[in-house]
């Protein structure tokens, strides 16, 4: 099988599983991923296959969906790309990106696993949590777990452990703070550094916007 063809095949693969999903984790939001994937990786000079696939296959089983458990997606893949008889190395290579790409892995105090692939799609991921659609997103989840939207009341937790940030169920605002606005400096490239400016920007005028609207401002 072909290159070409394992992605074709992992496309219908993660499309068919990911129908009906939460629209901030759909096959949408896998798609702007990709596609934002192939575009960093241009000047990274990364693996193509790797990054494709990890990119694909990154939100398989998103933990959050799944009682928390962090290994059923790794397994998803595992269990996928071993089908297609995809060789070993990349397939150990795209399960150990789906392991630590999440934002969560990095409020640990070790890094596990680093690679230039995982730094592509890892910014793929976080560039489509931020700007427009990150803010859509944000939103879209917070509605689907019965979150306020904001509440003065409640300040954003800047010291957040991983264990508090996979229990956290503090309003959509506070979110911006804990992660959106954190993300544009923990880019690993340059390309997503660039992407991620802008997009950052459009968060904080948005912010301004919203805050005016709170107080009857504007």
């Amino acid at each position: 099988m072909t290159n070409t063809q394992i992605i074709e095949e992992t496309i219908a693969f993660v499309k068919e599983t990911l129908k009906g999903a939460e629209g901030g984790h759909d096959w949408f939001h896998i798609q702007r991923v990709f596609k934002n994937t192939l575009l960093i990786a241009k000047d990274e000079k990364a693996d193509v296959l790797v990054v494709s696939l990890g990119a694909l296959l990154h939100d398989i089983a998103d933990a959050k969906f799944n009682g928390g458990d962090e290994t059923i997606g790794p397994k998803m893949a595992t269990d996928f790309l071993n089908s297609l008889q995809v060789e070993k190395k990349v397939l150990d290579h795209v399960v150990k990106i789906i392991e630590n790409i999440s934002y969560k892995s990095s409020l640990g105090s070790k890094k596990l696993f680093t690679s230039k692939e995982l730094m592509v799609v890892q910014d793929a991921d976080r560039l489509d949590a931020i700007g427009a659609i990150g803010i859509a997103r944000a939103f879209n989840y917070g509605g689907f777990k019965n979150r306020e939207l904001y509440n003065p009341e409640i300040a954003p937790n800047l010291q957040m452990t991983k264990e508090e940030y996979k229990k956290s169920d503090a309003p959509t605002i506070n979110h911006f703070y804990e992660k959106l606005l954190l993300l544009k400096d923990k880019m690993n490239t340059k390309t997503g550094t660039e992407l991620a400016e802008k997009r950052h920007q459009f968060m904080l005028d948005y912010l301004e916007q919203f805050y005016m609207e709170w107080n009857g401002t504007a």
